[in-house]
């Protein structure tokens, strides 16, 4: 479990950077559609290879609820994403996307799962700051002249895809869940090629301006955002909380934090080292509550 939450938190903390390097030469929808595509292929021939002898199957009541979470998670949550950041600076986009903790608790109260404990509320709210804090402050995002409408799509892309993660919990589909995995990712990047379709996105596909720095991070996005740290995600939703997998909106911001000081020489300043120990202590309340037994 260690290694799939180190997946989710380090990698997808680098994507922010690779999204905005890959949509420089490739439009969003079109890029994240092939994305997701390419590797929902692999994944699903790999469950194949892997589950022989086995009696493993997929029906069209499972391909109906894959496209269900496809729909939110990736064409909703993901595809708000990468459109926004064509305009949206990628440290807000990276603050909004902090609410998917505060979504995922709440709408999973509403759905009839238990009351958040005073300690997971306070992780979240003190998360939250925190981020607000690494991005430069809540008092800064006017200096930034943020897009009123830009804004309200991310935040509804949290929200979208806090409900696909939580759908996923309890949705029925293959017993494999690489497999499960595969059509979700297949299924997703099908939407996000027909919303790319359907905006005309195909009139500025140019193959032959596409740079190198866009195709490598691009090819980074398939192999580790998507076949790495997304199945890990995924996985991670069956086994434990939805307040503990949904720390990984907190820890992705000091991942980009990081590595924009280590390898593009951004200074590392002391509120945002404040920052990021309050984010910490925000997960390390958030993952290691114990929830009471009933009865006991």
């Amino acid at each position: 479990m260690a290694a799939a939450f180190a997946a989710v938190y380090v990698i997808w903390g680098s994507t922010y950077l690779a999204i905005k390097f890959v949509i420089e030469t490739i439009p969003p929808f079109f890029m994240a559609g092939t994305r997701f595509i390419i590797a929902g292929l692999v994944l699903y021939a790999f469950a194949r290879i892997q589950s022989q002898g086995k009696a493993i199957r997929e029906t069209k009541a499972h391909w109906g609820r894959a496209f269900i979470i496809g729909g939110l998670m990736l064409l909703g949550g993901h595809g708000a994403v990468v459109w926004t950041e064509q305009w949206v600076p990628s440290g807000l986009v990276s603050l909004l996307i902090a609410t998917v903790p505060l979504w995922m608790v709440f709408v999973d109260w509403l759905r009839g799962g238990s009351e958040p404990s005073g300690r997971i509320a306070s992780g979240l709210v003190l998360g939250f700051v925190g981020v607000a804090l690494l991005v430069g402050g809540l008092e800064n995002l006017g200096e930034s002249q943020v897009d009123i409408v830009g804004a309200a799509i991310v935040v509804f892309g949290a929200f979208l895809w806090a409900n696909g993660s939580l759908y996923s919990r309890s949705a029925k589909l293959p017993s494999s869940p690489l497999l499960a995995t595969a059509m979700q990712m297949t299924a997703g990047g099908l939407l996000l090629l027909l919303a790319s379709l359907v905006t005309g996105e195909y009139l500025r596909i140019r193959l032959d301006l596409i740079s190198a720095r866009s195709l490598a991070s691009w090819i980074y996005l398939i192999v580790f955002g998507a076949l790495v740290a997304f199945t890990s995600y995924i996985w991670l939703l069956k086994v434990t909380t939805s307040a503990k997998v949904s720390t990984y909106a907190y820890v992705n911001p000091i991942v980009a934090m990081v590595l924009g000081w280590a390898l593009a020489a951004e200074p590392l300043t002391l509120r945002n080292i404040l920052a990021a120990a309050i984010i910490l202590t925000a997960v390390i309340l958030i993952t290691t509550h114990q929830p009471k037994r009933k009865g006991a």
